[in-house]
């Protein structure tokens, strides 16, 4: 199934490579004369520093190295298309050169001036010694080992990408009907070894296979390699060339979730699939609203039956890859309707809602998430698996995983601190295991405080919170307030410190000078506790969780600007 979406990927985007040709980096060009005199060596870099990107041409398509020797057309590293030693041996090297030579003699093309020109500068004996006045720049291909191409002075263009070229290269292809490809159920001629997926975070940088049979265990009745699952040629170009580019860098349809490379397309061209990204990335630095104003539009066109017409039919596809040594698991593979798709991602959205400061964002990205689950709040630190368990979550409309409310509730007691993001996280998953539990049942939390709210881990959180408030107003800087120093405790064994703090918070409401605030504190504290009849000896994860909204909840409601407050007043 993800082959076949990917090919009809493929087939409806005219604009990528067609088959035998793929896009390429190509950070060198070698300008030759007619007679192969080479009179400049030319980058195509553009930008400056990270931003710095070499520019992409249509090349043949890349062959598929191992240990042997194969050179690509027209275009390689340095060992390969000038013989010049970089890593290599030389003995190696020069076997490298010679394939690559004998890669243009295939071509047959005799008369075709361009090509000669090239024939003629790798036979010259002399070229590496016409090569060193290019001096610095040759010093620089050679220690980065980056690909260059020929262009032939006066003409628009690289060698390769002329029509009597691209023609020759064509026609080199094989039209053997020999087997029925899986994919698409017509005769083809079997694809032994499948182009490398490139792209996938932490996969190896010469990319990995979704598709390979390398070692006995995976193969069957004596067949070797792509003839264990028979996918034509066209077919597995058309699928991997689709597949590289989703996951380019410059892509629109992929994001990074935890380890997983997510890619987004749809069996019809629809705004949604460059939609996708802006709803759970991070928004860039010069447009930091671009996720709200996309959250927004996307609860508008739901509300309004925007995607209830011709989107009810039309499937959408979620691809969820992680590396795999040589290889690439599929983390997740999601088929669903535009339609339904839109509905699951404004459900997380709703669940995600929480109540938060006046500078926060309304919306938070998957990134920012996870981040507030990580050590020291970094990336690397992410659990493994969860954010691909997590996305799945959102885009099948299931509960979030148990290992997500886990890691929040574990990091805001290793912390000490209960931030925005990890109060949406456990906000949601409480509400969405909550209904999935009780069907007939919209939430448990509430996107605000909720006085009525009876739960004694959400009533503990709340207490908590008005403790240390009346502590903070009562000792104004203290270095070690009791969060810093029994929020742990508090939220998963209440009745070892619970009792202590009761007792302290009479020395604390005797330091208040204003009778107001004693009168303000005495009645939260009376309606808090009211509906506590003992402080339990352990409160299991979920009561954990309810206990960092309540202290959430309650806290931020003691910030928020109220129109009138008369327990401030004498």
């Amino acid at each position: 199934m993800i082959l076949q979406a990917l090919k009809e990927y493929y087939d409806r985007k005219p604009d990528l490579p067609r088959a035998g040709f793929e896009m390429k980096e190509i950070p060198y060009v070698l300008v030759l004369n007619a007679d192969g005199i080479p009179v400049n060596l030319t980058d195509t870099y553009e930008g400056m520093g990270k931003e710095r990107q070499a520019k992409k041409f249509l090349v043949p398509q890349s062959v598929k190295r191992t240990v042997d020797i194969s050179a690509n057309l027209l275009w390689d590293n340095p060992e390969y298309a000038l013989g010049i030693v970089c890593k290599g041996k030389p003995a190696r090297v020069a076997n490298q050169h010679l394939a690559f030579r004998k890669r243009l003699d295939d071509l047959k093309l005799p008369h075709d001036p361009a090509l000669l020109a090239v024939q003629k500068f790798l036979a010259n004996p002399e070229k590496s010694t016409l090569l060193e006045a290019f001096g610095d720049r040759l010093e620089e291909m050679r220690k980065t080992g980056a690909y260059l191409s020929f262009r032939i002075v006066g003409q628009i263009g690289l060698i390769l990408e002329q029509p009597a070229i691209r023609e020759a290269i064509t026609k080199t292809l094989s039209t053997r009907r020999e087997s029925i490809c899986m994919v698409t159920g017509e005769r083809d001629e079997t694809e032994q070894v499948h182009a490398a997926i490139k792209g996938v975070w932490g996969a190896q940088k010469s990319g990995a296979n979704i598709v390979s049979f390398n070692l006995d265990a995976f193969r069957s009745f004596n067949k070797k390699q792509g003839a264990n699952a028979p996918v034509g040629k066209t077919a597995a170009f058309s699928y991997t060339t689709a597949l590289n580019h989703l996951l380019d860098k410059t892509s629109k349809q992929r994001i990074q979730v935890g380890d997983a490379s997510t890619v987004f397309w749809s069996q019809k061209a629809d705004p949604m699939e460059e939609l996708m990204p802006s709803f759970f990335n991070e928004p860039p630095k010069d447009d930091p609203d671009r996720n709200v104003r996309a959250v927004e539009a996307l609860f508008k066109a739901v509300r309004t039956g925007a995607y209830s017409s011709d989107d009810s039919n039309t499937r959408f596809y979620t691809l969820g890859l992680a590396p795999n040594a040589s290889r690439i698991s599929i983390r997740f593979w999601i088929v669903d309707t535009i339609a339904g798709m839109a509905e699951k991602i404004c459900r997380h959205f709703e669940d995600t809602k929480v109540v938060h400061g006046p500078r926060d964002k309304d919306t938070l990205s998957l990134f920012r998430l996870l981040v507030s689950t990580a050590a020291l709040g970094e990336a690397k630190n992410i659990a493994p698996n969860l954010g691909g368990d997590m996305m799945r979550s959102v885009l099948e409309g299931l509960p979030y995983p148990q290992t997500l409310l886990q890691a929040a509730v574990r990091r805001a007691r290793i912390e000490r601190e209960m931030t925005y993001p990890r109060a949406a996280i456990i906000k949601a998953c409480l509400n969405r295991a909550f209904r999935f539990n009780n069907p007939t049942h919209k939430e448990e939390l509430k996107v605000s405080l909720d006085t009525a709210n009876p739960n004694i881990g959400y009533r503990l959180g709340r207490l908590f919170a008005a403790l240390e408030k009346i502590q903070s107003e009562a000792v104004p800087g203290i270095n070690a307030t009791i969060r810093d120093r029994f929020y742990g405790a508090a939220s998963s064994t209440p009745v070892t410190v619970f009792g202590n703090l009761m007792r302290l918070k009479n020395h604390h409401l005797s330091k208040l000078e204003n009778v107001g605030r004693r009168i303000y504190f005495d009645k939260l504290l009376g309606e808090i506790v009211s509906e506590i009849v003992d402080f339990p000896a352990h409160l299991c994860m979920a009561d954990q969780g309810r206990f960092a909204i309540g202290y959430y909840h309650q806290m931020q409601d003691f910030y928020s600007k109220k129109n009138h407050n008369p327990e401030k007043e004498d």
